[in-house]
């Protein structure tokens, strides 16, 4: 959740950013390290939460020797946008001044109501624990969102004191302190970008409402969403135009979709790149794979990281690709396993066709050439090769290499016993089962 407002934060052009963290502060820094790697990301610890001008106060020292402005966000609004941002950023009438977002909300109770003076702006923001009755009829709120002079607000956050209900160090008072000073500015904003999240109910309509908008630019861009009510992407998806995609679909984290594909219903496609004109059948998982342009998947497959189809690749149902690659125009259509194998071009893969790639304690690979037809319930023993234009019988059970052009069979001998069925029926005793 915090990734958005700070990602926010980065776009907005912010250097450093300064992640207030606590409980659990290792695995939030590890995980906005991870989703922005290469940021000016600085992290500093709040050991006690003794309120959230102390928690600003946290980062500090992370600050040092910075002068200008520094904008501060609460890590609970994922919906903030840039646009949003900019404005608060710009509507300070002076270096010194303080510029805030406010909004208006028809049920206000947990927030702090703004109080303003006659003609003279905001006078004051105040917590609905220390409101009074008339204070509480408010419906414009503080969003916690602030932007300020560095001077001003270090100087400023050491007269704050906890002499409140709560007992706690408000950010809030320094709009009071402004009001006595340089000024502020109070900028209405959307309730749906400032409403924070504090409790499930409210993270999963703040994951609703985000998806939506990710919905609606892709809709604008000339994606066909059948259901977009239906349908989730991550923030960093791209999806080329005039692609369609059906229900229940679910892009996740760098996915890129090209242009003109169609997403079958029920696909989950994760860091998964896709060309232009792929067919995802109905109910594919693909996990770190690349999909050249024109292939047909699934439906019902899975296609784990470091798998590569070339063009014009087939993918029938209930085949599994694990670090992978098929050459262009070859296909696995069927009930098939291909593990660390790497597959040449125009090669027709056989129902029921595995490799066994693993031997208890390491991976091996399986080389197939191109123009090579392999029968259906082949078997695969791997490390072994299969020659260009080779022919694998079905039923096989391969443990050597097979030359270009070969025809191998690895079948047990079969014998047909003439008679046999029917000898052994005349032998069984009356009344007993068949």
């Amino acid at each position: 959740m915090v990734y958005f407002p700070v990602k926010r934060a980065l776009e907005s052009g912010a250097d450093p950013v300064v992640v207030v963290v606590g409980h659990q502060g290792d695995e939030v820094e590890a995980a906005l390290r991870s989703a922005l790697p290469g940021a000016p990301l600085r992290f500093a610890r709040q050991a006690e939460q003794l309120g959230t001008a102390h928690a600003v106060l946290a980062a500090k020292a992370s600050l040092r020797g910075h002068h200008g402005a520094i904008i501060i966000l609460s890590g609970d609004t994922p919906l903030l946008t840039a646009h949003t941002l900019e404005a608060v950023v710009s509507a300070r009438t002076a270096p010194g001044s303080l510029a805030f977002a406010t909004m208006n909300l028809e049920n206000p109770q947990g927030y702090g109501r703004v109080v303003h003076s006659p003609g003279k702006g905001p006078a004051l923001i105040v917590e609905e624990k220390d409101a009074t009755a008339e204070e509480r009829q408010i419906k414009e709120v503080n969003a916690g969102l602030y932007v300020a002079d560095a001077d001003f607000l270090w100087s400023t956050l050491s007269r704050v004191d906890a002499k409140n209900a709560q007992r706690e160090f408000y950010l809030t008072d320094l709009v009071a302190l402004a009001a006595d000073g340089p000024g502020a500015v109070a900028v209405r904003v959307s309730p749906v970008e400032a409403s924070g999240v504090n409790n499930q109910e409210d993270l999963s309509l703040a994951i609703r409402a985000l998806t939506r908008r990710i919905a609606s630019s892709l809709m604008e861009a000339g994606v066909t969403l059948e259901d977009p009510e239906r349908f989730d992407a991550d923030e960093g998806v791209t999806v080329g135009p005039g692609t369609l995609i059906e229900p229940s679909v679910r892009l996740r984290g760098t996915t890129r979709v090209g242009s003109g594909c169609v997403i079958g219903q029920g696909c989950i496609l994760v860091d998964t790149v896709l060309g232009d004109g792929v067919h995802l059948q109905p109910y594919c998982h693909m996990h770190r794979a690349q999909v050249g342009s024109h292939c047909i998947v699934g439906p019902f497959a899975r296609l784990r990281p470091e798998t590569r189809l070339a063009e014009g690749v087939r993918i029938g149902n209930f085949v599994e690709l694990k670090k992978t690659s098929m050459g262009k125009r070859s296909k696995a259509n069927h009930l098939t396993y291909l593990g660390d194998a790497t597959v040449g071009a125009d090669v027709n893969v056989g129902c029921g066709t595995i490799t066994c790639n693993y031997d208890g304690e390491r991976k091996h690979p399986t080389r197939i050439g191109d123009g090579v037809f392999v029968g259906s319930d082949a078997i695969l023993v791997a490390p072994i090769s299969i020659g260009k234009g080779a022919y694998v019988a079905a039923g096989s059970t391969l443990t050597e290499s097979v030359p270009a052009g070969a025809l191998a069979l690895g079948r047990s001998r079969q014998v047909n016993k003439n008679g046999w069925a029917r000898k052994r029926a005349a032998g069984k005793s009356p009344g007993k089962g068949h």
